[in-house]
């Protein structure tokens, strides 16, 4: 049985370059501490109909957005109870697009996978062949955006241009580990569920999910027997149209941090963002493959997260730890025991910047040897 370890409140600060959480500004931080209201009062009204259209304006999205007390898994799994009645199409390429597989497996689903190797990236094409040769009428197809377990960006926007065929089949994406850091065109690519989490990103504190929902997936939900309770689109999206406020008692504080950060997001513009994200990606990946390599297929690699081959065979753990210790600054190693001390990753997203980076990987240089 896991003993108790007391919580003191005195540790060093290390600046965060993990696939998330992230650095959070101090501003945002700040926004937290404020007396508490009620989450009937107006000022709730106020504040959550401030964050949902600010979220709206930032991503340029015509669809409904959902601003929920949870981790973006609850969306992983709500968008599959609310959505599909019987069969679903999961495209797997990594740990997150395999846990969506069992999110669904779980909530008794009949369940195919179109399958890739981890660091391979999922094709538009093979999409596309395996609707063309299915006999199967899939409610959903479900795709990672970012796989942040081996740093690949598949390409959404043209597997939602392939499902623009069929129109019956509705788009799933987890954008968790890639929104707020890498444009995804919502609306033009018919993306009808796309969720994150605020903690990657957004460079917000942990505790709230996102989720943009299309008017068919609305109706889709309207129309089953059946969908999440908690993760309800009709429940949220309706109450919010009478209340303008959520279903459910929410966590206030980090919604207050939502709201500054947001407005710090729309000072920036989501295009000048992406650009600051590709910057820092396209920094890493040259430091990477001079020093090391890059685990993900060549063509698809993340904007916010890279995930770099061990070619050099450092020792992983000794090097984040003293990194850690002397630097105070923290990286990740590779995902589980699947990749472990064969990659390591490197979270560049949020508020940081090449400067900031370039940091992270002069102390990576100097711990290791390189």
């Amino acid at each position: 049985m896991t003993e108790k370890r007391e919580y003191t409140g005195d540790y060093a600060d290390k600046t965060l370059y993990i696939p998330g959480p992230t650095e959070v500004r101090e501003d945002v931080i700040e926004a937290m501490a404020k007396p508490m209201f009620g989450h009937r009062m107006d000022r709730m009204t106020d504040l959550y109909t401030t964050i949902v259209e600010d979220t709206k304006t930032f991503l340029g999205t015509d669809n409904d957005v959902i601003v929920l007390t949870a981790s973006g898994t609850e969306f992983m799994e709500s968008a599959i109870c609310n959505l599909v009645d019987e069969n679903v199409l999961v495209t797997t390429c990594g740990s997150f697009s395999e846990r969506q597989a069992n999110v669904a497996e779980r909530l008794g689903k009949d369940v195919d996978t179109l399958e890739y190797e981890w660091g391979q990236a999922v094709k538009p094409e093979d999409v596309r062949a395996t609707l063309e040769k299915s006999d199967t009428d899939y409610d959903a197809v479900t795709c990672v955006m970012n796989e942040s377990s081996t740093g690949v960006r598949n390409p959404v926007e043209e597997i939602g241009d392939v499902l623009a065929d069929y129109p019956d089949t509705l788009f799933v994406v987890d954008a968790v580990s890639a929104l707020g850091g890498d444009f995804v065109d919502i609306d033009d690519h018919g993306i009808d569920v796309l969720f994150t989490s605020v903690q990657k990103a957004f460079a917000m504190p942990p505790g709230l999910a996102v989720c943009v929902v299309s008017d068919d997936a609305y109706e889709r939900e309207i129309a089953a027997e059946s969908a999440s309770w908690y993760g309800g689109f009709q429940r949220s999206l309706d109450y919010y149209d009478r209340k303008g406020q959520t279903h459910s008692t929410p966590a206030i504080p980090v919604m207050l941090a939502y709201r500054k950060q947001m407005k710090h997001m729309l000072d920036e513009g989501h295009h000048e963002r992406d650009r600051r994200h590709r910057e820092m990606a396209e920094y890493t990946r040259e430091w990477a493959r001079d020093h090391f390599d890059l685990f993900p297929e060549e063509g698809y690699e993340s904007q916010t997260v890279s995930c770099i081959e061990n070619t050099r065979d450092i020792d992983v753990a000794e090097t984040i730890e003293t990194v850690s210790a002397e630097y105070d600054m923290v990286f990740s190693n590779g995902y589980g025991s699947t990749l472990g001390e064969r990659t390591f990753r490197i979270g560049h997203m949020g508020e940081h910047t090449v400067e900031s980076i370039e940091t992270l990987t002069d102390a990576i240089e100097d711990v290791a040897g390189l």
